[in-house]
Order: C-alpha cells, then sequence, then structure tokens
C-alpha cells in the first residue's frame, strides 16, 4: 500500500510540473507547480521515512537491491524539486519525479536476508558515500540522455509544444557537467574510502566492483578534464559520460545482483 501511496504522489507531481510547461497552461502555472511542489514535498518526505525504517536497521544499516535502487530513486526526487527553482528544468524536473515514482515501487523489495555480520561506523559511511554517488551520478546519465533528445529533435527540425519541455542545451550541458563534477568527488570520496575501510576484498568477492568503479572514475576523470582543457561538449562529451556511467552500474548493481541472486549472500 505503501508503494502505491508513494508512486501517486510522485506522479501527480511530475504530471502537474509537465504540464505547466506547455502553452495552453500557462494561465495556471503558479498553481500547478504549487501543486507539484506540495505533492513532490509529501512523496519525498513519506519515501524517506519508509527507507529509513527500512534501511536503518538496530544492528546497522541494510540495502537489499530494491531498497537501494529506491534510495537513488530518493535522490531524484530530491534533485527534481530543487531544480523545480529553474523554469526551464521543469520538464526535466518532471521525468525525474516520474523515475523516482518507478523506483519508489521497489521499496521494502528484497533478495537476501540481512547479514548477521555487524559492519563498523566507517563501512556504513563508506556505503553512503557510495550511494549518494551512484545517485547523483545518474541524475546526470538522465539529464545526459534528456540532452541527447533534445539534441536530435532540433537536427531534426522537430519543432512542437513538446519543445517546452526541454531547456536549452547549453542548460543542459551546465547542469551535466556541474553534476559530473559533483559526482566525481563524491565517487573519489567512495573509492578513498573502500580502499581505507575494507577489508578482505578478495574475500568479500569485491574485486571486480573495485576495479570497474576506479575505470568509471578515470572515465569522469577523462570528461572533466577534456571540459576544462579541451571544451568538449556535445555528443562526445554525452557519450563519454554515459560510458562512464554504464560501467558504474555494472561496478555497483552487477556485483549486487551477483551477491545476493547468484550467491545468496549480502554485503551488508
Amino acid at each position: 500500500m505503501f508503494q502505491i501511496t508513494l508512486l501517486f504522489l510522485y506522479i501527480i507531481a511530475g504530471s502537474s510540473l509537465a504540464i505547466s510547461r506547455l502553452p495552453r497552461y500557462s494561465r495556471y502555472v503558479k498553481a500547478l507547480v504549487t501543486i507539484a511542489l506540495l505533492t513532490g514535498i509529501a512523496g519525498l518526505l513519506w519515501h524517506a521515512l519508509l527507507l529509513r525504517n527500512l534501511i536503518l536497521l538496530p544492528d546497522g544499516i541494510y540495502l537489499s537491491l530494491g531498497n537501494t535502487a529506491s534510495f537513488i530513486g530518493l535522490l531524484l526526487g530530491l534533485t527534481a524539486l530543487i531544480i523545480t527553482a529553474e523554469q526551464t528544468l521543469r520538464g526535466l524536473a518532471a521525468g525525474l519525479l516520474l523515475l523516482a515514482a518507478s523506483t519508489g515501487v521497489l521499496t521494502g523489495w528484497t533478495a537476501a536476508p540481512p547479514s548477521d555480520t555487524a559492519i563498523t561506523w566507517q563501512i556504513e559511511a563508506h556505503i553512503l558515500i557510495s550511494l549518494f554517488a551512484y545517485g547523483l551520478l545518474t541524475v546526470g546519465a538522465i539529464v545526459a540522455v534528456y540532452a541527447l533528445l533534445q539534441d536530435r529533435r532540433l537536427r531534426a527540425g522537430k519543432l512542437s509544444t513538446v519543445n517546452r519541455l526541454f531547456a536549452p542545451l547549453e542548460t543542459n550541458e551546465k547542469l551535466l557537467y556541474g553534476i559530473a563534477a559533483g559526482g566525481f568527488l563524491a565517487l573519489l570520496l567512495a573509492v578513498f574510502s573502500g580502499f581505507l575501510f575494507v577489508e578482505d576484498l578478495f574475500a568479500q568477492h569485491l574485486v571486480h566492483k573495485t576495479v570497474l568503479s576506479l575505470l568509471a572514475l578515470l572515465l569522469f576523470g577523462i570528461l572533466l578534464c577534456g571540459r576544462q582543457f579541451g571544451g568538449w561538449r556535445g555528443r562526445r562529451a554525452v557519450a563519454l559520460y554515459l560510458w562512464g556511467f554504464v560501467v558504474l552500474g555494472l561496478a555497483y548493481f552487477g556485483s549486487r545482483y551477483v551477491l545476493e541472486e547468484v550467491l545468496g549472500r549480502s554485503w551488508t
């Protein structure tokens, strides 16, 4: 039942923001944005409360594959509400809220029982930092796809009211590189804390996760250097970002799937 409530709130918020960008509803913009903010904030608070009760257990934190995806959805919803302040980004915010709704449905889904092994606060901090990095870079991947769609529509000369849902390419690129920089720093901290606090990587079947995370970190680093020193932009930059994100997704969700579904284990 709680997933349905969450889905309902996010869908109302996302739909209201999308409609507010259409010219025929311009006179109702203020009311629609107000509805979106109220339902979006309610959904975000409800989402956070649900995850808090499912993740923060008496013996430590527990993140199943479903709750991990839901946690990233929570970050998507938070980002959507923040960028709603920029009028041209409300179409993107609507998409983020709808994606948050789809991941929110996974809240409470578990594939493996919690581990009986107690973990230290350092490991808990490493896990939360990693999740924040993945969530932030997930938002960037959505922005990257959003920019590709906008670029394709412009190249094809498809000019319609649907274009109102897209922010200018320059705005998308600035947002993408800002997210990439923040995500890179968070991922760097996550990798560093992993080397510092996680013991027996081979015994925990986490070597492949570490290697893939380092590769993703390298790709994001190349992207930021290319932007800073080479002025990279457009399709090449977006493609490099998406490749980095795919590698990062394999590092985290791939390893969790193997641990939980194949090996029947849970790291946390």
